[in-house]
Parts: structure tokens; C-alpha cells; sequence
């Protein structure tokens, strides 16, 4: 059976770590980050700046070719990316950063996947009523064993809900039944 680890993820980090550290000179390299065509994939490209960028109004627009992205309209393939939020880079570290875009045609127009525009509008339209929401992220961390981190090597982990006491019982009876 064919691992689903990739292999950047089995490389020495000792190695990696030294590439990670090289000096960038006063440069900032900013990952540009928007959602394809399909409205659930993820794109990105990297742009490096002469300085770091200290908000998102430092950081200027950029333009893509759609091939690829699902975002095609005929011939006019130009699609350009609008920085809107900044978020310093967790991977490569300061003074690098991970920029949120969104994305307009070739008119300036929003994308069929843009839905941040029109959500934008609305959300300024009624900011006098303080609205408040959340959205709930759903994602895993799988460790190189292909198990979920903090996940029992040989199992499931207890059930959410409950007593804290109950829980802990619970993951206690766990540990032992599987010996770690």
C-alpha cells in the first residue's frame, strides 16, 4: 500500500530548517491565497516585496492567468487579486506573510466565486446592528503514521460530551486497554 504521506514531509527538518533560516536580505516573500473557480479549492502564488509589509495597503495587487483555476471567461483569461487581510506567515516565519485575497475579472467585476463581495456590501449595509457569527472550522492533523494527532494509536478516542471526570475516565480506560 502506497503511503499518503508526502514526501516533503519525510524530509531531515534539519535540512529544511536551514533553507527555512537563509537570510532574506529585508525581503518579504507574500503568499497570495484565493479560492478557484470550483468555489472550494485554493490557489496560491508567492510574490517577493523589497520590505515587509506592515498592513494589507502595502501589499499591491497582482493578476493571474486562469488556466488551470476553473476561472476561464472566453478569451479574457486575466483574473486580478485584491489583498484584503494579512496574516504573518506561520510556516516561513517573519517577515514573510499569508495575504487573503479576493478575486475580479478582467473588468473589475467579482468573480462568480467572489462571494466576499457581495457579503462585504451586506455586512457594511447593516454594521449598525453590531451583527456578530462564526464559522466553524473542520480540518485534521494527521501525523506521519497516518493517524490523526492526539488520536489512540490503536483506536478511536472517547466520544465529546460529558462529565470532564467521565471523559478523562474514559481516555484513561483507553491508554490502558491499548498500552501506551
Amino acid at each position: 500500500m502506497a503511503s499518503s504521506v508526502s514526501v516533503s514531509s519525510r524530509l531531515n527538518k534539519v535540512v529544511l530548517q536551514r533553507y527555512f533560516s537563509l537570510p532574506q536580505e529585508g525581503k518579504s516573500q507574500v503568499a497570495y491565497i484565493w479560492i478557484d473557480g470550483t468555489g472550494e479549492g485554493l490557489r496560491s502564488k508567492t510574490r517577493t516585496l523589497d520590505s515587509e509589509p506592515k498592513s494589507v495597503e502595502d501589499i499591491p495587487e497582482w493578476n493571474f492567468g486562469v488556466s488551470g483555476t476553473y476561472q476561464a471567461e472566453g478569451s479574457n483569461s486575466d483574473m486580478y487579486l485584491i489583498p484584503v487581510c494579512m496574516f504573518r506567515d506561520p510556516f516561513t516565519l517573519d517577515p514573510n506573510k499569508l495575504v487573503l485575497c479576493e478575486v475580479l475579472k478582467y473588468n473589475r467585476l467579482p468573480a462568480e466565486t467572489n462571494h466576499r463581495n457581495s457579503c462585504n456590501k451586506v455586512m457594511e449595509a447593516v454594521k449598525e446592528h453590531r451583527l456578530w457569527f462564526g464559522m466553524e472550522q473542520e480540518y485534521t492533523l494527521f501525523g506521519t503514521d497516518g493517524h490523526p494527532y492526539g488520536w489512540p494509536a490503536n483506536g478511536f478516542p472517547a466520544p465529546q460530551g460529558g462529565s470532564v471526570a467521565s471523559v478523562f475516565q474514559t481516555y484513561l480506560s483507553l491508554r490502558q486497554s491499548t498500552g501506551t
